[in-house]
């Protein structure tokens, strides 16, 4: 079925959705355990009210995680340079080559930043970056290898877009690049720089960045290597609702083949300081929708994150009501998103505080989801 695309603010003007089934069978449907079409999610972001989208997400999330638990990670997100030659349009992080305020870090600062996470508690480094045109592979294999021996730590790294970058830099498949990143220490994958899949909507925002087809082929090659992954989206631009849909999707369909993806997290937009700051910022109300749809139709997907790095702990709270199981990390650093002016912040104490406020039990983690303390009493 066609469906019309409707504004993003506009929610109210739904579609007309012929002989799609009706709200109520659908979210009956939600909470048999049975899965929902493309078009049947439109619907529900459309039609459905949101305490009832809210409890149809909250079913699935029990299905993945029965006990009354949210689980969360500390760690440190380390951006190991600033300097990209994609331009993306959403991100105020990024220095062109060549600019004063462009940097790579150096490995006693790569160490000393490794060690103080390490210090505070921290299990995983998230080590991401720019499309920096002058760091090689042999760069990145000598740095994971520095990190492994020097500051040993598990390291969850390089983004599809980082990795498609490193093979068109060496002319390599993506394959060999993932392979001797793995052989050089590289842990597991972050779900960084999915935007939103489709590639009209990325042509918008960032044309030079990674297709969506590559974006997909990096995560299916390396979870058939062997490796788990994250996946995000970033919403709340020039993107239309179909789109989100669509996003969610494709990701639906590589998790059936390779089970790979350990989490969904969705984030809005921040557009200050970029390129397209006269986007008016997603409500709050779009994000316990959208992440109450895609927890109910990523049925095979194991978590659901909290985004309260871009949404504020309150929300992030409020989250763990609308289907998330999971309070992400506490983030001992970030960058990205507090470049575009948003700069919430967490500790172990508050994050394990406001689980305990929203009714549930907190759990600490590492990035594979083992849980890194037992289970309360009567739980286990």
């Amino acid at each position: 079925m066609a469906v019309a695309v409707a504004p993003l603010d506009q929610l109210a003007q739904a579609p007309d959705f012929g002989d799609i089934a009706p709200v109520r069978d659908i979210l009956d449907r939600i909470h048999a355990g049975e899965r929902i079409s493309d078009d049947e999610a439109l619907r529900l972001y459309y039609e459905a009210p949101l305490h009832e989208l809210g409890q149809a997400a909250m079913a699935v999330r029990f299905r993945h995680v029965p006990e009354p638990i949210v689980t969360y990670i500390v760690d440190r997100n380390i951006n190991y340079t600033n300097v990209c030659v994609t331009y993306c349009k959403f991100c105020a992080f990024y220095r062109p080559p060549g600019h004063e305020e462009g940097y790579v870090l150096s490995r006693e600062e790569l160490g000393r930043k490794i060690d103080e996470a390490k210090a505070l508690g921290a299990t995983t480094i998230l080590f991401q970056g720019g499309h920096h045109p002058d760091l090689r592979l042999a760069w990145y294999e000598e740095t994971l290898r520095y990190i492994k021996a020097e500051h040993p730590i598990y390291l969850h790294a390089f983004s599809p877009s980082e990795i498609e970058h490193l093979a068109h830099l060496e002319d390599l498949p993506i394959r060999t690049v993932l392979e001797r990143l793995i052989a050089a220490g590289l842990d597991s994958i972050p779900g960084g720089g999915a935007e939103i899949l489709v590639d009209q909507v990325r042509d918008r925002i960032a044309p030079l960045k990674t297709r969506t087809d590559v974006w997909l082929e990096v995560m299916e090659t390396a979870h058939q290597l062997g490796l788990k992954s994250t996946a995000t989206m970033m919403y709340g631009h020039f993107e239309s609702i179909a789109d989100r849909i669509e996003h969610l999707r494709r990701l639906r369909e590589v998790q059936d083949r390779t089970g790979g993806f350990t989490a969904f997290i969705n984030w809005s937009f921040q557009p200050k300081y970029t390129a397209m700051q006269r986007v008016d910022p997603a409500w709050t109300y779009e994000y316990l929708r959208l992440t109450a749809v895609a927890r109910c139709y990523l049925d095979n997907f194991p978590h659901l994150q909290s985004s309260w790095v871009t949404q504020g702990d309150k929300v992030g709270q409020l989250v763990l009501l609308f289907g998330a199981d999971d309070m992400g990390g506490t983030m001992i650093e970030e960058n990205v998103v507090s470049s575009a002016g948003t700069t919430y912040c967490m500790n172990e104490e508050r994050c394990r505080a406001l689980i305990r406020q929203a009714g549930f039990h907190p759990i600490k983690r590492n990035t594979p989801y083992e849980h890194l303390e037992p289970l309360p009493a009567g739980l286990d």
